[in-house]
């Protein structure tokens, strides 16, 4: 496959465009009379998936791509089995994806073969960085010593053109002598170097002219019956030969062509089948392993950054703060304010300090403008503190309200002995599948033995989940 498309300023080795059309081609050559279709009528596939590495991000240890799905311009298919034949089209070799986070480019990865882990398809291949394009080098300043404002005058010397040096050549061949040479004759006392001829007229190589000298000379090895009798002289003394017979026909000295010819035989050297690639390298899910969203599309489509930026700065604290509230209230750390002001009331307690609150786990904030002009859209994610098998975790998808209050649309919580009921929710990214202009949040549901990818769109004070990964589903969470 050959094809290329050109994306952002690079090549891509091949489309999924490219892919379909040759898969739909393949297939229609089998059933003679069916029109092929046209370029036109082939859909621009974009393929949504998540790359996951340990390392150094660019320059990874071990890292796989998971294909998540592949829209058709219809509708979402799921990536794992979309025109599997047997690896989906979107895990097809020498397909690139543009790595992205936050909605900007962080580097391509070239699919180089495919594999299944668990059951599901997963890619293999090499991150690889943004070409970036090459400054243009600064021309030469070349100072000929020219001043425009200096009135003395300047002696150049004068280039010779074509004319000219034609002119001189054929005015110098007068002045020339019978060796070639041009100039003035030469001086008759100046002594002068010659190439030695021997009586006949002709060049000798010899280095001297003494005919006593020994002279080396090539072996003549035409005849093989003076380098027989060079070695020695004696007829009935063994001579060593160089064997005719093809190595391919002994084996372990024994003679294949004579013996059994239907006999297999071992023969040294590399196997004929090549190989992948890329071995699998990432396996399981290591408590290192990063994530970033992996996009291929055939046409060239303009960056779109996700982030937000607040009119007021302290905004965001304000709602990073009530968010983590509402967390902790979730996960059970935190009484409610009105349980809060009974018990004081009936106590009578002194006026104190109110204590810290219990700290959250692992949490993660973020911000997106998932829409040009649209309001944030904020995603927090922790857990508590304490023993695995003890944890809980919770996941809040939020948009700010009329009265600047965080406005819970989706709230997620589960706990280790839950996870294959409810999973829990991890944000990878915001990333827009549908190619509207519009970003979605996807997020990896992690189970206790399994996992699967959905991606959520919000819209209108909703948090609607578009599409899931197979694998079956693992249950409703709770504010769904």
């Amino acid at each position: 496959m050959s094809s290329q498309v050109v994306k952002t300023g690079f090549i891509r080795p091949i489309s999924l465009a490219i892919a379909f059309s040759l898969v739909a081609a393949a297939a229609c050559a089998q059933y003679p009379g069916q029109v092929t279709k046209t370029s036109k009528d082939t859909p621009d596939l974009r393929a949504i998936g998540v790359v996951e590495w340990t390392g150094d991000a660019g320059k990874p240890k071990t890292s796989r791509l998971v294909p998540i799905t592949v829209y058709d311009g219809e509708a979402l298919q799921d990536g794992n089995v979309y025109l599997a034949r047997p690896q989906p089209l979107a895990l097809a070799g020498e397909v690139e994806y543009e790595l992205e986070k936050n909605g900007r480019p962080i580097g391509l990865y070239d699919i180089r073969n495919a594999g299944q882990e668990q059951g599901l398809w997963v890619g293999y291949g090499s991150w690889k960085p943004l070409p970036s394009a090459k400054p243009a080098a600064p021309k030469p300043i070349v100072d000929d010593g020219f001043n425009p404002n200096d009135d003395k005058p300047v002696l150049h010397r004068r280039h010779a053109d074509a004319s000219s040096k034609t002119g001189s050549d054929s005015g110098s061949s007068s002045g020339s002598d019978s060796s070639g040479q041009s100039g003035p004759p030469p001086d008759p006392d100046r002594p002068t170097l010659h190439k030695k001829t021997d009586d006949s007229g002709s060049s000798s190589t010899s280095p001297s002219s003494d005919p006593d000298q020994p002279t080396l000379h090539k072996k003549d090895s035409g005849d093989s019956s003076n380098n027989s009798g060079a070695q020695n002289s004696d007829p009935n003394r063994p001579v060593l030969h160089k064997s005719t017979r093809a190595s391919a026909d002994s084996v372990d000295g024994e003679h294949t062509s004579s013996a059994d010819p239907d006999r297999p035989r071992l023969l040294r050297g590399k196997p004929t089948g090549n190989g992948p690639d890329v071995l699998p390298s990432l396996m399981g899910l290591p408590q290192d392993m990063q994530q970033a969203v992996a996009v291929s599309d055939a046409k060239t489509r303009p960056e779109h950054p996700w982030s937000y930026t607040w009119a007021n700065p302290e905004d965001e604290q304000k709602m990073k703060t009530a968010m983590e509230d509402i967390a902790r209230q979730a996960l059970g750390l935190k009484t409610p304010p009105a349980a809060t002001k009974r018990a004081s009331a009936r106590t009578h307690a002194k006026s104190t300090p109110p204590p810290e609150p219990p700290p959250l786990v692992d949490e993660k904030f973020h911000v997106f403008e998932l829409a040009y002009g649209s309001g944030a859209t904020m995603v927090l994610s922790a857990h508590t503190d304490g023993p695995p098998a003890q944890q809980k975790f919770v996941t809040l998808i939020a948009q700010p309200d009329l009265y600047g209050n965080a406005l819970v649309l989706l709230k997620n919580v589960t706990d280790n002995a839950h996870l294959d009921e409810t999973p829990r929710m991890r944000l990878v990214d915001a990333v827009d599948a549908l190619a509207d202009n519009r970003g979605e949040l996807l997020f990896e549901l992690r189970g206790a033995s399994q996992r699967q990818f959905a991606l959520y769109r919000v819209l209108r004070g909703t948090a609607e989940k578009i599409f899931v990964t197979g694998g079956g589903e693992y249950g409703v969470a709770p504010g769904e």
